[in-house]
């Protein structure tokens, strides 16, 4: 048995796996976001370990036989976020998160420190990556940084509470700007541009390669055997690849969580920084993979739900399969900022077009059709940077509707396929990787799942949202800076 621990913005979710590859059961526990300011996102890594320690226990109450029977660990999780720890590993303040918009200024700064940050860590400085959230840090909280010995990823303080050992992995240590992305190890020139030095980072390990093992008191704690491997484990995106079995070049998925991915493995480091795409490292050796990222795609629909005051089943269940977007508004998805192609902190969220007829379906359907045209602006930025796709797999809690599903296939006139255990994005990565580490090979684990839905994009259909999406974008070029 195998089991996946990932750590999302809005859940931790725990996974096990059978080894035959089957999905044993998912338990999760809940998280919250702080924002004392605006364009601030914050969480307290203690509530991770609580949420962890949570799920855990539902987990092996459902299955305790299987959950006895662990004896690889893989992990998964948010990017981005700094935890700094001070000399003895406490806690020196709340996480800042990767969808936190404080240090636009510093990117500035740091991109004027380090004039071959984007050939080396082949991505711009953007508010959401770790190295100008230190900076921040080092000019607005000078005794905190002070006092910072390490600074870790939050999967990787997870990891230390369950191993005691300071590791990360080159796919989530991409995107601190602080890895040579190509070299897949740190580079001490990035490092310098932010007062830091290789003694603050964790010593890295590829993401299907042994970390540690779990500490005897917890493994007693949690009724597991001796010698319990936790793998190098990853970034959530290529976590999901990961589960999706997307390992080759060309292979590619579409991510509907918290925020929208559009994510494509490659062979080679292949950055294109000026379109805002992100040029990371995979969760195997010898691959990267190329991304671009929407801050706000499932979280609109959430936003929406708890403004109108009705749950996502509710109004998606007032739409119809007609052509909603005859009397829509636009809708402009940006409700913390955008990166791909933009990378704007401070782009709005926005609904154009209201009139005395618009009715709650037709702002439901605005708010899907945002997503979707975004994502299309980030599927034209890998265009540009060279890379084609005929088909895409559709990941994470928006995976589950088929309304949402068909429309994203027409905007972007590419073929979606659902797999079922869709929805288990990281946490199913997350085991997988865990299994690698005990001595899986990369044949057997990171199958492809079974197609459970297919989405054709209908011609006729992309026709006629292709007027709506060249008025999305026009409407953010008319309101850039406003």
């Amino acid at each position: 048995m195998f089991l996946g621990i990932d750590l999302g913005t809005s859940e931790v979710k725990l996974l096990l796996l059978d080894d035959t590859g089957g999905i044993v059961g998912t338990a999760g526990s809940t998280l919250t976001l702080q924002s004392p300011q605006p364009q601030w996102s914050e969480q307290n890594p203690t509530d991770w370990w609580r949420a962890t320690g949570e799920a855990a226990s539902r987990l092996r109450s459902a299955h305790p036989a299987e959950f006895a029977a662990v004896r690889g660990i893989g992990l998964s999780g948010q990017m981005h976020g700094a935890v700094l720890l001070d000399a003895s590993d406490a806690v020196l303040r709340p996480a800042i998160l990767w969808n936190d918009g404080r240090s636009h200024a510093e990117c500035a700064e740091l991109t004027a420190a380090a004039p071959a940050l984007q050939d080396i860590a082949g991505n711009l400085a953007m508010p959401g990556f770790t190295a100008p959230k230190l900076l921040w840090v080092r000019k607005h909280e000078p005794d905190i940084f002070a006092r910072t010995a390490s600074v870790l990823l939050p999967k990787d303080w997870l990891r230390l509470q369950l191993t005691g050992d300071k590791v990360s992995d080159p796919s989530d240590a991409a995107g601190t700007l602080w890895l040579d992305v190509a070299r897949r190890d740190w580079s001490d020139e990035l490092l310098a541009a932010t007062g830091l030095t290789r003694a603050h980072m964790p010593r890295l390990v590829e993401a299907s390669q042994p970390s540690g093992v779990l500490k005897p008191e917890l493994a007693a704690t949690w009724g597991l055997g001796a010698d319990v491997i936790v793998a190098g484990g990853a970034g959530d995106n290529a976590a999901s690849a990961i589960g999706i079995g997307a390992t080759a070049p060309g292979d590619g998925f579409i991510s509907l969580g918290t925020s929208g991915v559009l994510f494509v493995v490659n062979d080679r480091f292949a950055p294109n920084p000026a379109s805002a795409v992100h040029a990371f490292c995979h969760a195997l050796p010898s691959r990267w993979h190329q991304m671009s990222v929407m801050l706000s795609a499932a979280s609109c629909l959430r936003w929406f739900c708890t403004l109108v005051g009705r749950d996502e089943a509710a109004l998606l269940a007032e739409l119809t399969p007609d052509d909603s977007a005859v009397n829509a508004p636009l809708f402009l998805p940006y409700l913390t900022g955008e990166r791909t192609p933009h990378n704007d902190p401070f782009a709005p969220g926005v609904f154009h077009g209201l009139k005395a007829a618009t009715t709650r379906a037709d702002c439901t359907y605005a708010v899907l059709e945002g997503v979707a045209f975004g994502l299309a602006d980030g599927l034209d930025a890998l265009r540009a940077a060279g890379t084609e796709v005929q088909q895409l797999s559709l990941v994470g809690g928006g995976s589950r509707s088929p309304y949402w599903a068909q429309l994203i296939a027409d905007v972007l006139d590419v073929e979606l396929v659902v797999h079922a255990g869709s929805e288990a994005g990281g946490a199913l990565g997350a085991a997988r990787l865990g299994w690698l580490s005990t001595g899986g090979t990369v044949d057997t684990v990171c199958t492809r799942p079974d197609i459970s839905a297919h989405f054709a994009p209908h011609p006729d259909r992309h026709a006629r949202l292709a007027p709506r999406l060249a008025r999305f974008r026009d409407l953010y070029r008319r309101l850039r800076g406003a």
